[in-house]
């Protein structure tokens, strides 16, 4: 059987970062990256939907080890695409994926000290083996997205499409189109399909909060006139980092200043015949969901033009020509696009075994937001849902390296997360806590819990994470070096 010291799973902007990471800190540790697709990318390969982008600053969604040189900060899907596959051609990661290994079940031996995985490749059953196991596969289904079970749904005579599936065949131009949904992917495909649609809607349940943003970011472009490439990025990834915090922070703490400065700058996009209250103001405070960022007042403009429009109902059910709303109106379409949300997926959909013992997620405590209770040399990248993926992710793959030099230090091959007898009567929470959209609250009850106090919290805070993760103590009274 083959064997690696470390085994990546994924190959999207979280596993190329993180080989990165292990061939700089750990360069005696030979490593693979299994890839259940067929190219890397992760996301932004996988997504082709018109308009697809961050809706992060790629000044923290980039890598903390390479510089965002783009002059536009808020970037399209195929310029961060590029951004991940010149990282790994430019650091020798291509020659270390394996792709279409789709990572089945992971099965540690304590004996042995090395987790078998058992991959499926197109059909072929094939297995490798490691010390350590570093998932980096992203949180949600690569095969399925989220649809609601609509009534009538069988009947209607359009087109109806996923954005995570989008046809490269799709024709829209003078179609009448219905985006369902209210989050970023929808707020994205709006504004994108408006110029060449004959019209299109967005059709929400509820309001989210939206804020406009420019796409570039003049500070950064800037100092990169006047300093060094490095020297500029850090300046810039620090001030968005800090905003970001500040921003999330005031809005926990002030949340009704937040709402109304966030309503009163939508109320001066639109106008004040607009019915902001109906369609842009939501019943939760800000970041009790995630905002949804609109570059350059896109979305304003296409609703401003005429192109666009926001109905914000229930719907009663689909029709031949269209959706049927609960108020009694009616919305035909050409094509409806779902763009309803993902489903999120625990830890790849792997099944594990501890010496030879089912491990069931729900019954472990998460360590530190990446690790779990008496698993052993495991870690997941799960990023943040308050700032950028990649800032979790950066510090994450420090934590992994730290880890395994430590191991060698000691002469020892497995560290473990184990519950402290006064641990046993923490209060526990959910995994992540005090956040409420849909897609979360579906899936929430798989993931582990997390505790109320340290290192078992799943902070959702980079400040807090830096003293926990980069700068705490791997020998805690927790962590088990065997």
């Amino acid at each position: 059987m083959d064997h690696v010291d470390v085994i990546i799973v994924g190959a999207g902007l979280s596993g190329i970062g993180a080989a990165y990471q292990l061939q700089k800190s750990c360069p005696n540790k030979s490593y693979a990256i299994l890839e259940g697709r067929e190219t890397i990318g992760g996301t932004w390969d996988l997504f082709r939907y018109p308009g697809i982008r961050s809706d992060s600053d790629m000044h923290t969604l980039g890598y903390s080890f390479k510089p965002w040189l783009d002059e536009k900060s808020i970037a399209d899907g195929p310029s961060i695409l590029n951004y991940v596959n010149e990282t790994a051609k430019e650091n020798g990661i291509e020659n270390k994926i394996r792709f279409n290994q789709m990572v089945r079940q992971a099965s540690w031996s304590s004996d042995d000290a090395k987790w078998t995985l058992m991959i499926d490749e197109k059909g072929k059953k094939t297995s490798i083996s490691c010390n350590f196991l570093y998932l980096c596969s992203g949180y949600y289904d690569y095969k399925e997205g989220y649809t609601p079970d609509f009534p009538g749904i069988d009947q209607y005579q359009g087109s109806v499409i996923h954005p995570q599936f989008w046809p490269d065949s799709l024709e829209y131009k003078n179609k009448h189109i219905v985006v369902i949904g209210s989050g970023a992917t929808a707020m994205t495909l709006v504004p994108a399909m408006a110029a060449e649609s004959a019209s299109i809607t967005m059709l929400q349940r509820s309001p989210t909060y939206v804020v406009s943003a420019p796409d570039k970011d003049i500070i950064a472009n800037t100092l990169r006139k006047f300093l060094p490439t490095k020297l500029a990025y850090a300046i810039t990834r620090f001030k968005n980092i800090s905003m970001q915090g500040l921003v999330y922070k005031r809005s926990r703490t002030k949340p009704e200043k937040v709402k109304k400065m966030l309503l009163d700058r939508v109320r001066t996009e639109l106008g004040a015949e607009y019915d902001v209250d109906t369609h842009f103001t939501p019943s939760y405070n800000p970041w009790d969901q995630r905002m949804c960022l609109v570059p350059n007042s896109d979305l304003f403009e296409a609703i401003r033009s005429g192109k666009a429009s926001v109905v914000t109902d229930e719907i009663s059910q689909f029709t031949e020509t269209g959706i049927e709303l609960k108020s009694g109106d009616k919305l035909d379409a050409d094509i409806v696009i779902t763009a309803t949300g993902l489903n999120l997926k625990v830890l790849g959909g792997i099944e594990f075994t501890v010496d030879d013992k089912d491990i069931q997620i729900p019954d472990t405590l998460s360590y530190k937001g990446m690790m779990y209770s008496d698993i052993p040399n495991m870690v997941q990248t799960f990023g943040y849902i308050n700032a950028s993926w990649t800032l979790r992710a950066d510090i994450n793959s420090e934590y992994v390296c730290r880890l395994l030099n430590r191991m060698d230090e000691l002469g020892l091959k497995q560290c473990t997360p184990r519950l402290r007898d006064e641990d046993k009567q923490m209060e526990t929470l959910p995994w992540i806590d005090d956040f409420t959209p849909g897609y979360m609250q579906r899936k929430m009850h798989l993931f582990p819990r997390q505790g109320k106090n340290d290192p078992w919290r799943n902070t959702q805070n980079y400040t807090q994470d830096k003293k926990m993760i980069r700068k705490g103590a791997l020998e805690d009274g927790v962590m088990a070096f065997t």
